[in-house]
């Protein structure tokens, strides 16, 4: 997966909120057509849209957050810890504080300025991980 697109209330809003807040660097912003692109890490980017542009570009009503989770997989628990800080301090609804969970991850979930969940998650090396990103098993 390459492009990750929210529909969002406020542009202007969530452009400080993924930009300053959580540091995610600004590729472009196009907000007088109501659209801005984060650049993520390979090439990946975050598209955030108002509800009315997302709309008209795809012909159905839209308003609100969607029944989804986006992760955002780091290479340590402190690092999880961190990225959970860094959303409270840009103003972000903790949904859930880090906690150890049942199969050895640790994670935590947080809501952006229009509810998108977000999980900061870090997940065992024997399940492919390395770094805060997927390599596979043997």
């Amino acid at each position: 997966m390459s492009i990750i697109s929210i529909g969002v209330a406020d542009l202007a809003r969530s452009v400080e909120f993924y930009r300053d807040g959580l540091g995610f660097p600004l590729g472009e912003d196009d907000s007088a057509n109501g659209i801005a692109f984060f650049d993520l890490e390979d090439g990946a980017r975050l598209v955030v849209w108002t509800f009315d542009f997302m709309a008209t570009d795809t012909g159905e009503p839209v308003g609100g957050a969607p029944s989804i989770t986006l992760g955002h997989a780091v290479s340590s628990r402190a690092e999880v810890d961190e990225v959970m800080d860094l959303a409270r301090r840009a103003g972000a609804r903790i949904v859930r504080d880090p906690v150890t969970l049942s199969w050895g991850g640790y994670s935590g979930y947080f809501a952006d300025p229009d509810g998108h969940l977000w999980e900061a998650v870090w997940i065992p090396p024997r399940y492919g991980w390395a770094d805060g990103r997927y390599e596979g098993t043997d």
